[in-house]
């Protein structure tokens, strides 16, 4: 079906794409839904949509998804305040968490150093990290940036920045995957399963 590339739906098809991982095509069948659906049920997504852009910030600290100055996990008494783990994006803190495999504390960098694409360390905040490890308590940084070209270069600047301040500074492991057949991995995971290997 041909649509109108001057109109309001055109409008909103145009929107849409703009979205991480909608083609033209999602686009598309998204807009002619909300334009079927019941008007209420379209305004309720709207609002969702201006609630988090009015109400939603980063928080002050680890700059993680907050409705207030402080995000949940920094308000949380019960976080173990001496273990920070530095994320690239608040989604992979939210993975984190649903794991349950981390009860310290955050900091989302909200990026990786990217120097073909302008991205330095002042666009990661990295010294405000230095600034939480300068105030005292943290002894112990563990590093889960994206393994990516991008992601081990800011790993080894985080990990330079941060061992002058006598804090243990620690990088995620990375692997094969429980399940898989070795033979199936390519090079740069079978690299850093050899080299992240453990005793017995």
């Amino acid at each position: 079906m041909a649509v109108d590339q001057q109109g309001l739906l055109a409008r909103l098809i145009k929107e849409l794409v703009r979205l991480p991982g909608v083609g033209q095509k999602s686009a598309q069948r998204l807009a002619f839904y909300l334009m079927k659906a019941e008007r209420e049920d379209a305004l309720r997504l709207a609002d969702a949509i201006r609630a988090v852009k009015d109400g939603l910030a980063f928080c002050t600290q680890c700059r993680n998804i907050a409705e207030g100055d402080l995000c949940e996990f920094c308000l949380d008494p019960k976080r173990d305040r001496t273990k920070i783990l530095v994320v690239e994006e608040p989604s992979t803190l939210y993975a984190i968490e649903r794991a349950g495999v981390h009860r310290g504390l955050y900091h989302v960098l909200l990026g990786a150093l990217s120097p073909l694409d302008g991205i330095g360390p002042g666009d990661i905040r990295a010294e405000e990290l230095a600034d939480r490890i300068k105030l005292g308590g943290v002894e112990e940084v563990i590093l889960a940036t994206n393994p990516t070209i991008e992601g081990e270069a800011t790993a080894i600047y985080l990990t330079r920045l941060l061992k002058p301040f006598g804090v243990r500074v620690s990088r995620i492991a990375y692997g094969i995957p429980v399940g898989m057949d070795i033979e199936y991995a390519d090079e740069v995971t079978l690299l850093k399963s050899i080299e992240g290997r453990r005793d017995l």
